[in-house]
């Protein structure tokens, strides 16, 4: 069993990957609020958002905020090529929910073998935004990059929420949610929201990768892992919240780390999928799905 300081040295590690996942687990959240698909590529954006940034930083030699500047609109286009390309031809010609899900997963292979073909398969990292550290309370380290990851991700979950409550956008995407065919007629272009989300969600992704790439590595295969529990976040904090996929990512991240240290490393799939058996056993609609609407969860 871990003594006191692993334990807390477990959660600290565990509240880092945690919001990673529930960034990820946002992402799939806007888009099935949108449109009701689940987008099984998510992950990729996530290892995009890493590689992108990491070419630029280390073969271009862009300083880091340039880099991260030009990083998110960039694989926000790569969500709205998705869209384009891909999800809304199949949704024209009448195609079932199913068969775009599974199309999304064949997009996030098929982008991962071009990132391998043209990149390469060597992991690669950047420095942390803040040299040196970590910070030492007691006993327990804490790394510069987790104050990064704390901040940007309450920062984005306030701009979500402005942006939900606030714009003409935010609120036609609320709309969407609620009652595609209401909204359609109400004159909102569904089709367009259907674009913005896939550019948001792009973008979530990849912050998610530009922030946890410096305390892991990326590579042309992490899109996976992310994915899956990013996705299982969503389903704790009841599909289609984006604040329980949040608090879901935090709890996932946390029981993570505790069963690394308890268990060993191989049990850290074990006690995701262990967890995610127990939610949908006993609250099959999520954690969170008791408090609020699925577009007030921003």
């Amino acid at each position: 069993m871990p003594n006191a300081v692993e334990f807390l040295q477990s959660v600290v590690n565990g509240i880092g990957v945690g919001l990673i996942y529930g960034l990820v687990g946002i992402g799939f959240c806007v888009i099935y609020n949108a449109s009701g698909i689940v987008n099984f590529a998510q992950g990729v954006f996530v290892m995009l958002g890493g590689m992108v940034c990491q070419v630029l930083l280390a073969q271009l030699g862009i300083p880091l905020v340039l880099a991260v500047a030009l990083t998110i609109p960039l694989v926000a286009i790569s969500g709205m090529i998705m869209e384009l390309a891909i999800v809304r031809p199949m949704m024209h010609r009448g195609a079932t929910l199913f068969a775009i899900i599974l199309a999304t997963l064949a997009a996030q292979i098929m982008i991962e073998r071009i990132v391998l073909l043209t990149l390469g398969d060597r992991p690669r990292t950047f420095s942390e935004f803040t040299p040196g550290g970590p910070l030492k309370i007691g006993d327990v380290a804490i790394g510069y990059q987790l104050f990064w990851i704390l901040g940007c991700g309450a920062f984005l979950v306030l701009l979500l929420w402005l942006f939900f409550t606030r714009t003409r956008t935010g609120r036609a995407l609320r709309a969407c949610s609620q009652n595609r065919e209401a909204a359609q007629l109400l004159g909102i272009p569904v089709s367009h929201m259907m674009l913005v989300a896939f550019a948001l969600s792009a973008a979530l992704g990849a912050v998610a990768g530009i922030l946890v790439t410096p305390t892991q590595y990326t590579a042309y295969n992490v899109g996976t892992p992310f994915g899956v529990n990013g996705f299982i976040a969503a389903i704790i904090g009841g599909f289609g919240r984006a604040g329980g996929a949040l608090a879901g990512g935090l709890l996932l991240g946390v029981l993570q780390a505790l069963a690394i240290v308890a268990l060993g490393a191989g049990f850290k799939n074990v006690a995701a999928l262990s967890v995610l058996l127990v939610v949908l056993l006993l609250f099959p609609n999520g954690l969170f799905a008791g408090f609020g609407s699925k577009a007030k969860a921003h």
